[in-house]
């Protein structure tokens, strides 16, 4: 299965040596790296051409790598039924720098990149309608970014008395824990309960 997955890679980066920057192979696993603008072109040519005919599309997602300058990389799954393959997608961007959408090959993929948009703020240039999917109106920030906060300040509920969707400041019903062992070995110096049982016997 590896070789057969190393050749289909070399057969991709042949056909497309502008296009492609490396192909890898892992735990039986086909990944191409491309570069972002020729996205749409190597989607066209892994649907059509008869020795790869991926023509299910499984998904797209966007990773976070905050220290990088390009900080996303966006990762599409590809299954080809004809030939049992699938193969790994992957493209880096910036904050600022729209990846071009593959709706016209794909029309599977306008909800998975309205998601990547929503979780992450990865743009995708000529979505048909690029908006939040999963986040309420309005939200602020992208919650699958490592920078995101852990707590947000505001909390959406709906409100039976008042009969609407209603914000209000963030409560938590119970503080962060703080533990602040020593070593992995020694526990708490706090008594817990059930503590002082040992230490009558003892």
């Amino acid at each position: 299965m590896t070789l057969a997955l190393q050749d289909l890679g070399e057969y991709i980066s042949a056909a497309l040596p502008q296009e492609v920057l490396s192909t890898d192979v892992k735990l039986d696993e086909l990944t191409v790296t491309v570069r972002r603008e020729t996205i749409v072109k190597v989607m066209k040519f892994l649907r059509d051409d008869t020795n790869c005919l991926f023509k299910l599309f499984s998904d797209v997602c966007g990773v976070d790598y905050p220290e990088r300058e390009e900080r996303f990389e966006v990762v599409y799954h590809l299954l080809s039924m004809t030939h049992n393959n699938r193969v790994r997608i992957k493209l880096s961007t910036d904050e600022d720098t729209p990846v071009p959408s593959i709706v016209s090959v794909y029309n599977a993929a306008n909800w998975f990149e309205r998601e990547a948009w929503d979780m992450y703020g990865i743009m995708f240039a000529d979505h048909p309608d690029l908006r939040r999917i999963l986040t309420d109106y309005g939200f602020e920030g992208f919650p699958l970014r490592k920078d995101f906060p852990l707590t947000g300040h505001v909390e959406l509920r709906y409100d039976d008395e008042r009969k609407r969707v209603v914000y209000e400041p963030v409560k938590l019903t119970q503080d962060f824990r703080d533990f602040d062992f020593l070593s992995p070995w020694e526990g708490a110096k706090s008594i817990l309960p059930g503590d002082e049982k040992a230490e009558e016997e003892a």
